[in-house]
């Protein structure tokens, strides 16, 4: 096949070029600046976001589109980062459709990446699919509208799936935040340890994403978590064991909204969230168990 990815040089862009080339499929990379790479039989450039760009020329053949594209949620959330998070995610998928609605041949699915933050926070409930009220808190808002600004490609009868990422788990990228207290043997769990952690290996995201492509039964909100999430002082407890470090030094809520302000969404609070629908099509996970997850990337 011959699939787009905005968002394709970031980590889970990267992890995902590398998945789909080994399979077979040819890559077309969305740009501000295709001139700083170089294409290779399996890799094409494609320059969009600028004047000037007609990204629609060189996607005539293009299978399937995901939209990985949005600014980092790290940070702390003034207004104005606030305004960037959301913007760039409702923007860049906007953008996608404009591309979706000048190409010629349509591609078959859009995959958008979305996130668990639809759902809210809760120390109790377990979400799913199913689950179809949004949370009231920012990210839930953010997400919301992202959702429903990828669902203005189903107007070109294009597939639309809402790849719902949990915290994914790698080599870089958040897993090595929340590892540093431990590197410092400072780590321990965060508040009560009772706020819920839905997490996913890396490796199982790109294959859920490439699933959401292939299984064309799937539409509408896709969980990309694993199905074991864990609570935080589980996670504490299984990341110093795998770092050989002590996880004994518990952080007061208010000293991470004292320092994070509204960004401490993301590690005071949290929620339970099950991937039902990629279980009830036959989805298998090769990182079902945190503790496994972490070995494996510790091991490396």
């Amino acid at each position: 096949m011959n699939i787009a990815i905005a968002g394709g040089t970031g980590f889970v862009g990267t992890k995902l070029t590398s998945l789909l080339t080994n399979a077979g499929h040819h890559v077309y990379i969305l740009t501000r600046s295709p001139e700083k790479f170089s294409n290779t039989n399996a890799i094409t450039y494609v320059g969009w976001l600028k004047e000037g760009m007609q990204p629609e020329s060189e996607l005539q053949d293009c299978d399937a589109i995901i939209n990985l594209a949005g600014e980092s949620l790290f940070g702390y959330w003034t207004e104005e980062k606030k305004q960037r998070i959301l913007s760039s995610r409702v923007e860049a998928t906007n953008r996608v459709i404009e591309l979706i609605q000048a190409m010629e041949n349509k591609p078959n699915v859009l995959v958008n990446a979305s996130a668990v933050g639809f759902y809210g926070t809760s120390d109790q409930k377990t979400f799913t699919e199913q689950t179809t009220t949004a949370g009231n808190d920012f990210l839930a808002y953010v997400t919301k509208k992202w959702e429903n600004t990828a669902n203005k490609a189903v107007a070109f009868d294009v597939r639309v799936v809402h790849a719902r990422l949990g915290i994914v788990l790698g080599e870089t990228g958040t897993l090595s935040l929340m590892s540093l207290p431990f590197k410092f043997f400072v780590g321990g769990p965060i508040g009560s340890g009772e706020q819920w952690l839905s997490w996913v290996h890396v490796d199982d995201v790109v294959r859920m994403l490439l699933f959401a492509i292939e299984e064309k039964n799937v539409t509408g909100p896709m969980n990309v978590t694993a199905p074991k999430p864990v609570r935080n002082k589980v996670f504490s407890q299984q990341l110093a064991s795998v770092m050989h470090r002590p996880n004994k030094i518990r952080v007061p809520s208010f000293v991470i909204r004292t320092l994070l302000g509204e960004m401490s969404i993301l590690v005071v609070e949290g929620q339970a969230v099950l991937p039902n629908k990629a279980l009830s099509h036959d989805f298998h996970f090769r990182y079902d168990d945190l503790d496994v997850a972490l070995q494996a990337i510790y091991s490396k």
